[in-house]
């Protein structure tokens, strides 16, 4: 896991990605009113294609 100041790609640092989620407030905030929880789950269990992601493993 990797945190990043002001937004700045992993993948600038020759990191490979597995799964990217934004966690900025302009990410959400239309949709879930400032909820990150509610995001995070959303994305979680609705968005993520897993199989995707295992298969950068």
């Amino acid at each position: 896991m990797t945190k990043t100041e002001n937004g700045v790609n992993p993948l600038c640092f020759e990191q490979v990605a597995l799964l990217g989620c934004d966690v900025w407030e302009h990410s959400y905030y239309i949709d879930f009113r400032n909820k990150r929880p509610a995001y995070l789950d959303n994305f979680l269990n609705n968005l993520v294609n897993w199989e995707n992601v295992a298969s950068r493993l």
